[in-house]
Parts: structure tokens; sequence; C-alpha cells
């Protein structure tokens, strides 16, 4: 898995980083198949006094890029947000790769026989 941790108009420091990769962890856990996340953490400068945390996320599956982004006006509050709809998203996503189909009772005699 490849990971790639950058800041744009913003300076990621080392606790900024760990944090970012503890909450990541609850992602793999629950889908190991992950290619490649790319985060970039940024900051807004709207008016003088207004300062928006963004955060965003860019996954890569097999067969699926998933992108997420959320704003704050706190960064590790952002990043909380954002792990929540990435952890919501990948369990959407492993839901739909996983069998859901079974083989009638009826159908498993007739292939035994």
């Amino acid at each position: 898995m490849n990971l790639t941790i950058s800041g744009h108009h913003l300076e990621i420091t080392a606790s900024l980083r760990e944090y970012v990769l503890t909450k990541l962890e609850r992602v793999t856990r629950h889908f190991d198949q992950v290619v490649d996340i790319t985060v970039l953490l940024s900051v807004e400068k709207l008016r003088e006094k207004e300062r928006r945390q963004k955060a965003e996320v860019t996954l890569h599956v097999k067969g699926k890029d998933i992108f997420i982004e959320q704003s704050c006006e706190d960064m590790y509050a952002a990043v909380d947000q954002l792990m929540d709809k990435l952890d919501r998203q990948v369990c959407r996503h492993k839901a739909r790769l996983q069998d859901h189909h079974h083989v009638a009772a009826k159908r498993l005699d007739a292939q035994a026989a």
C-alpha cells in the first residue's frame, strides 16, 4: 500500500502525520485490498478572520477510486469527519464486492447427484 500525505499552505507536522496514520488504520482494518492512498491537507484563507481547514483523501482500490473531502475550522476535526465518511464508503464498497447470492437447497441436491 502506497501512502502519500501532503500539505497545501500547511506544513505537515509529525503529530498531524501520526494522527492521520492512526485514523487510516481503521479503514485498512476493514478492507485490506487498498492499493494507494493520497491525503491532502490544506488551509484556505477566505478572509483575514475566517480560515477553513480542508482534508481530502483519494483511496484507490482494485476497480474503483474513492474520493472524499471535508472542511472544518479545525484540522483534526476535519480529519475525524473525513475518516468517518471514508470508513462508510469503504464498507459499502466491500459489501458490493461480496457475493450475496446463495444456492438454493434444491440445486445443491441436484448438483451432488
